[in-house]
């Protein structure tokens, strides 16, 4: 019954996103970034936002206990930065997380390295093949610690509360209830953690890597129409059919309904796994921060 119920919330969650779609996105012609019902973002607004979250991850990074620096032994970067991804033809470097945003930014990036005079001199010190997106771990370690020093590097951020919601829609794991869901997650721990709900600061290192832009779930559209009118693509460049406004809208009440179905111990474990999350980017209204311990007792 719980299980019916489940697939009867995911269709009603994806018929409400695609009529809001419908009825609140207009096509662009150009990069300019489209407003959201009733917020625009101006440049000088995106610039300093940009700003005070750089600054909350590097007094989340002036913290102990912090990854700062690569590791020598290939297989250990390879774990390591297995969720990062680069573009050596366009010079971007993002952290690839599901439910996140990234998806429709990856969709562009395919599109731009498609484009012959879409090729962007190389920053690197030496000349090299350019490739299409793979993954950073690949390259040799010198290669690794050029990129990261010269590449425009890109981090999408998103309430981890709701990451977890959107794993828990999108499994096809046995749990019939997302209070078993959850407990299933928190018994795994952070090393068994799955992609879909391990925390970011985990899979894409910013204390390791320092993002050059750190945007937000929700303002997709705006940010990114920001950050490539400051980069040197096109001008041209059309941005991809981003719809993370009106799922927020959509995840705000259904993330408190579950919420309510978890016990209490399950809230402060989670606000628990999700510590360095929370303590790292400005989610000031996520349920789980009503749950969170004192920095003592992490």
């Amino acid at each position: 019954m719980r299980f019916l119920l489940r697939i009867v919330i995911v269709a009603t969650l994806g018929i409400i996103i695609l009529v809001t779609w419908r009825l609140l996105w207009t096509p662009g012609d150009d990069l300019a970034p489209k407003a959201e019902e009733d917020f625009t973002l101006t440049l000088d607004t995106f610039l300093h936002v940009q700003q005070l979250r750089k600054k909350s991850l590097r007094a989340f990074c002036s913290q102990s206990g912090k990854a700062t620096m690569l590791q020598t032994s290939r297989e250990e970067r390879a774990h390591l930065l297995s969720r990062v991804r680069v573009s050596t033809k366009l010079n971007f470097l993002y952290c690839q997380v599901p439910a996140t945003g990234v998806e429709g930014w990856q969709q562009l990036l395919e599109e731009l390295e498609e484009k012959e005079n879409g090729t962007l001199p190389a920053p690197l010190p030496y000349t090299q093949q350019h490739t299409l997106q793979t993954e950073l771990s690949k390259l040799n370690l010198s290669t690794i610690e050029a990129v990261i020093g010269s590449y425009t590097k890109v981090l999408f951020v998103r309430d981890p509360f709701q990451r977890l919601v959107a794993a828990y829609l999108q499994s096809t794991h046995s749990s019939s209830s997302f209070s078993s869901f959850v407990q299933e997650a928190l018994d795994m721990g952070l090393q068994k953690a799955g992609t879909a709900w391990k925390p970011l600061v985990s899979l894409c290192l910013p204390c390791l890597i320092q993002y050059d832009y750190v945007l937000m779930f929700g303002f997709l559209r705006q940010e990114l129409g920001h950050l490539l009118q400051r980069t040197r693509l096109k001008a041209n460049t059309h941005l991809p059919e981003l719809t993370d406004q009106h799922v927020l809208w959509t995840y705000s009440w259904l993330s408190k309904k579950l919420l309510s179905e978890l016990s209490l111990q399950q809230k402060q474990q989670l606000a628990h796994f999700y510590r360095w999350d929370l303590s790292a980017f400005p989610f000031s209204r996520s349920l789980l921060s009503d749950h969170l311990g004192t920095p003592e007792s992490w």
